[in-house]
């Protein structure tokens, strides 16, 4: 029993920053993201006028075992590099049956969900007060799609791990990007088409 006692904790957090009383955040700035953004000529631009931080989580690990959560905050900056919404890298869960809820705390934003067997990708809405389920084997990526930062927590399996690699060799199937102030959910290798035939 008293190993049970020793895992009870209390935590502050700051819904408006995005940060967990603490506990160290985690920054990840543009250069971070490179082959995340179907423009990579707006990419290259973007990163050579300077290297901003684009989002940042702080996490919670209080147990390990079967049975045991870990749980994040995490906030994207607003901003674009081309027409594309900043976004997170994006990943897939190491142990990939583990499923993750998101809990939306400020801001407008977007989840890209990809299931890693069937390929089939889908947008969902993720802002204040809306929760998204990722189930298990998706991967899955956040995006903010509006004008002040968009906050939320994370909440998993203590076994679930993060697979960046595997999202970074096929990335998602879609992009969304801001067409005429609103934002659009376009295939990514349509909108690279689009791209194309706007160049010179």
């Amino acid at each position: 029993m008293a190993a049970t006692t020793a895992l009870w904790s209390s935590l502050g957090f700051d819904a408006q920053r995005g940060t967990l009383e603490g506990q160290v955040e985690q920054v990840r700035r543009l250069s971070a993201l490179d082959g995340c953004f179907a423009d990579a000529d707006a990419y290259a631009a973007a990163l050579a006028e300077g290297d901003p931080p684009i989002y940042a989580t702080s996490g919670a690990e209080a147990a390990e075992g079967e049975g045991q959560l870990h749980y994040v905050i995490g906030s994207i900056q607003p901003g674009k590099v081309g027409q594309e919404y900043y976004m997170t890298k994006g990943h897939i869960h190491a142990w990939r049956p583990a499923a993750e809820v998101y809990i939306g705390l400020r801001g407008e934003g977007m989840m890209l969900l990809e299931d890693e067997q069937s390929g089939e990708c889908m947008a969902l809405p993720l802002r204040a007060e809306q929760v998204v389920y990722v189930p298990g084997h998706t991967a899955h990526r956040t995006i903010n799609t509006g004008s002040e930062p968009l906050v939320y927590w994370g909440v998993l399996s203590s076994a679930a791990g993060h697979d960046y690699g595997a999202v970074a060799e096929r990335n998602f199937p879609l992009v969304v990007v801001e067409v005429d102030g609103t934002p659009q959910v376009l295939e990514r290798a349509a909108y690279k088409q689009l791209l194309a035939e706007k160049q010179p």
